[in-house]
């Protein structure tokens, strides 16, 4: 199994021995050949960064190494590779991808243009296609590099593939063991209390983005447990009938589920599945209610956006936050009527450095809790303009505190070999290469790579 320290070893002694190859054939007009994407894929099988001998003034050893760190602590899916001008990219991301077989978001500078595409699994084409023009304007590799990956891991879903862990199955060298034997002496004990105090900081903002989100969630679900304690509903109770009874049973159950969850969250992302199970709680009593009062069952609605304590959303209205644009938000009954009589809504305010403020203004910590209560990439729509809304610029949130929020299922970082939808990896639809003069559209490849 290769360790993180083992393969900043090799990444040592790789690199330079690609930058002196680099150096050996730059004068050689004509002496480099196209790169072999199999060669490309199967190092970002064992890691995140690929940089090409040929394109070693692109980005240095140490660069690639610092950004190759950063994906891996992060633990993400996402691949970056350095091409030479001269490399074809006719189908590239695309090809990439495929032999590579990891689901994933891949950036790719060829020469001095860039592109890059995703899984949708992982990232949507629309936002693929922000982060892409989000890092146009640095025409500095390294600053483009790092620029792209750091937004990529604000908003990427999924973890890293084992096989950066485990070498991707590839057998060890011995004699490259021996080789680095003493340099492993030397640095070694340095290179793994490094690695371990980067996971102990990852660990610990974490735990502290738990324990600011669970003041939030406890209050979710002390009132939810006090709507169901001011509830004048008993399953025996004349006229109560199978349909209101199991509404009422689900309203419990929801309520024993938040309590569980957040009992059992180690993780911000975990509080994900609370407020989700908090909002299904909340349905189901205003189905009972419904049924109670002989009126039509309501369709399924996000929460009130003000305020998800308030219950489901009756209606979307218009409402213009200050110093912003106007929207369509989802509201309940009472913040619409106070709408229409021009006056504020009942908004939810948390605790941030700077007071009490609407969760939206609260930043990418509330991300978890916010994406539980409206998923299927509703809430980014909501929040433009807004801090939480600048973190989400993908409908891909709750996958990690301060990145996006997950939905579907999706686990990440999965070996899928070329067995995949190409329709979903960035929508590719065959277009051509990168020089068609509106490279950067990011994701498409129709006028990208």
């Amino acid at each position: 199994m290769r360790t993180p320290l083992f393969r900043g070893l090799m990444r040592s002694l790789i690199v330079p021995a690609a930058a002196a190859l680099a150096v050996l054939t730059a004068g050689a007009p004509g002496a480099h050949a196209a790169t072999d994407l199999s060669q490309v894929a199967e190092a970002l099988r064992d890691g995140p960064v690929y940089v090409d001998p040929a394109a070693s003034d692109q980005l240095s050893s140490a660069d690639a190494e610092a950004l190759a760190d950063k994906i891996e602590d992060a633990d993400k899916p996402v691949f970056v590779a350095v091409l030479p001008a001269d490399q074809p990219t006719g189908n590239l991301l695309l090809n990439l991808r495929t032999e590579t077989g990891i689901t994933g978001l891949y950036g790719v500078r060829v020469g001095d243009r860039f592109d890059a595409a995703a899984d949708a699994s992982v990232m949507s084409r629309q936002s693929v296609d922000n982060l892409v023009a989000s890092v146009q304007s640095a025409g500095d590799p390294k600053a483009q590099l790092n620029d792209f990956v750091d937004s990529a891991l604000r908003n990427v879903r999924g973890t890293a593939p084992a096989s950066w862990s485990d070498g991707g199955g590839a057998g060890v060298d011995v004699s490259g063991l021996i080789a680095v034997g003493a340099v492993v002496l030397a640095g070694g004990a340095g290179a793994y209390a490094l690695v371990r105090r980067n996971r102990r900081r990852h660990e610990t903002e974490q735990r502290a983005a738990l324990e600011k989100l669970r003041v939030v969630v406890d209050e979710d679900i002390t009132a939810f447990g006090e709507e169901l304690d001011r509830l004048d509903f008993h399953p025996a109770e004349p006229g109560a009938d199978d349909a209101m009874r199991a509404d009422y049973e689900r309203a419990l159950d929801s309520y024993d589920q938040a309590k569980r969850l957040m009992d059992s969250a180690r993780r911000p992302e975990d509080v994900k599945a609370v407020t989700q199970a908090l909002d299904d709680g909340r349905f189901s009593l205003t189905q009972l209610a419904a049924r109670r009062e002989h009126q039509p069952l309501p369709e399924r609605r996000p929460p009130c956006f003000f305020d998800p304590r308030h219950g489901p959303s009756v209606a979307d209205e218009t409402w213009t936050p200050p110093g912003g644009t106007s929207r369509e938000v989802p509201v309940c009954a009472a913040d619409r009527t106070r709408l229409s009589e021009g006056r504020d809504p009942v908004i939810r305010e948390v605790d941030t450095e700077q007071g009490r403020r609407p969760y939206w203004e609260a930043g990418p910590a509330y991300g978890p809790w916010a994406g539980g209560y409206f998923g299927g990439g509703l809430l980014p729509g909501l929040l433009v303009g807004t801090l939480l809304g600048s973190m989400m610029a993908t409908p891909s949130y709750a996958a990690d505190y301060g990145a996006g929020y997950g939905y579907g299922g999706y686990e990440g970082g999965d070996v899928s070999g070329a067995d995949f939808d190409s329709g979903d990896f960035g929508g590719f639809d065959g277009g051509g290469g990168f020089g068609g003069g509106d490279f950067g559209g990011g994701g498409d490849f129709g006028g990208g790579f």
